[in-house]
């Protein structure tokens, strides 16, 4: 189950930092990141509405699986589901990623960055689907469910502001 949430999205992390490494983006993606973390790290660090964290409705179609053995459909799951692209991501950090991705400098840094990002993401995808099967857990409690949100969203603000503050130190160091 973690195999096939975490290496499919290690390998499509991994293609997006070769595509983002080969380009000159890095001294002006780090200035987009640090702007990035700022507005929509104040927004979910105090809880208070901001911009919408960009994203996608789109899930896995259920005529892409019915059908299908359950290895097929796992690994379809796992494909679409696990890179964190094609999926409902309530979190503005997530979306950060990439652009750090293009900030990490040439080819073989946004590769690593990237590949860790894959197999980091793909892996708790699929260790919250398990979780989240068993019973009793958040996922049977929607008020619970909607507090553990409020909780992570809080967590992923106070870190966009940590990078934010990382990333307007490191303009500020390339740049002087």
């Amino acid at each position: 189950m973690i195999a096939a949430y975490a290496l499919p999205a290690m390998l499509i992390w991994a293609v997006l930092g070769i595509v983002l490494g080969a380009l000159p983006l890095a001294p002006a993606a780090l200035v987009v990141a640090a702007l990035y973390a700022v507005g929509y790290g104040l927004s979910e660090a105090t809880g208070r509405p901001g911009p919408r964290a960009p994203g996608t409705r789109w899930q896995v179609p259920q005529t892409m699986v019915t059908g299908l053995s359950r290895r097929r459909r796992l690994l379809i799951w796992g494909s679409i589901l696990g890179p964190g692209f094609a999926t409902r991501n309530p979190y503005a950090g997530f979306f950060l990623l990439p652009i750090l991705v293009a900030a990490a400098g040439p080819a073989p840094a946004a590769v690593s960055l990237a590949a860790a990002i894959g197999l980091a993401h793909g892996t708790g995808r699929a260790l919250a689907l398990l979780r989240d099967a068993r019973p009793g857990t958040a996922a049977a409690d929607p008020m619970r469910l909607v507090l553990t949100s409020m909780h992570w969203r809080r967590l992923d603000g106070i870190t966009l502001l940590v990078i934010a503050a990382a990333a307007a130190a490191a303009c500020a160091s390339r740049f002087s």
